[in-house]
């Protein structure tokens, strides 16, 4: 279940599924709206997806023990902006560009599409970098 907190964070919970010294592995169940439906198990609509968190730290915590994870508003919103709308602007105005210079619809389209897939495969490469910009923590 997501919940937004009371201080800008967002919280799910999970179970913990291993225990490291210097990390913890989170279970999270991702659960769609109308999962509480009696149709659910016939509906191809109702979503329910299993996400496992690696959580950097030390942790007091045992496997099968339910926990919250929390992450910052702020970083969800980065995630947001870094896989959903930068990619959106490179696409439309590399379209737009390419449309203004009287390139063929089909041809503007495939470069297009060869543009945002070079933002993917550089993001790919500073995967690491990006990743520690994004901090999850256990709340009990």
């Amino acid at each position: 279940m997501k919940s937004v907190g009371t201080s800008g964070t967002i919280q799910h919970e999970g179970m913990v599924q291993e225990v490291g010294s210097d990390s913890v592995v989170v279970n999270i169940s991702s659960v769609s709206a109308c999962s509480g439906c009696h149709a659910e198990g016939y509906c191809s609509l109702s979503d329910k997806r299993e996400k496992t968190v690696k959580i950097s730290g030390s942790y007091n915590v045992s496997p099968g023990e339910r926990v919250t994870v929390e992450m910052n508003e702020s970083a969800g919103f980065k995630a947001v902006i870094i896989s959903y709308i930068f990619p959106l602007i490179i696409l439309l105005l590399s379209i737009v560009v390419l449309a203004s210079l009287s390139v063929n619809e089909l041809t503007a389209g495939l470069i297009s599409i060869a543009v945002l897939v070079s933002y993917f495969v550089m993001l790919y490469f500073v995967r690491h970098r990006i990743d520690r910009s994004f901090f999850f923590t256990i709340k009990r």
